[in-house]
């Protein structure tokens, strides 16, 4: 197994130590070999994204979705708690507890959340501030004037 070492590539960022963990994270295979409940990324647009989950088996009651501090998580709860003294012959659908995070970048924010046909759907956008957005300087034609020569 081959590691990169990207040092090189963060001294000449500022601010950027976040990407500089998640970077870690991804080369190191930091998914412990989680793969349920299968979840698919959309792209809806320039700033829309949409993350569908296959929870089958799983009720409105039994998902929760929290956002705190650029981390969603989605989980859900154990399905032995609504069995109710069912005896199975055979039990295919894995309705397992299961807890899936996803790392979001600044300002995306949640919109909102939907459940049809064990689907779960979790629509989110990206809302720069004003502030922060590209903002074109204009150059001033001639030399600066300096106030220590002015004054005398």
């Amino acid at each position: 197994m081959r590691t990169y070492d990207l040092t090189p590539l963060f001294r000449s960022t500022i601010g950027f130590d976040r990407w500089s963990n998640l970077f870690d994270a991804a080369f190191r295979g930091e998914t412990n070999g989680v793969s349920y409940p299968p979840y698919d990324i959309e792209k809806l647009g320039e700033d829309a994204y949409r993350i569908t989950m296959a929870v089958a088996g799983f009720g409105e009651d039994d998902l929760d979705v929290t956002v705190q501090d650029n981390l969603l998580v989605v989980s859900g709860k154990s399905a032995e708690d609504r069995d109710n003294g069912k005896r199975y012959l055979y039990r295919g659908i894995a309705a397992r507890a299961f807890e899936r995070r996803f790392n979001l970048a600044d300002h995306v924010q949640v919109t909102s959340a939907s459940l049809a046909d064990g689907v779960l759907t979790i629509d989110l956008v990206r809302e720069v501030p004003e502030s922060l957005k590209p903002r074109r300087i204009a150059i001033e034609a001639g030399a600066p004037e300096i106030e220590s020569a002015k004054a005398a």
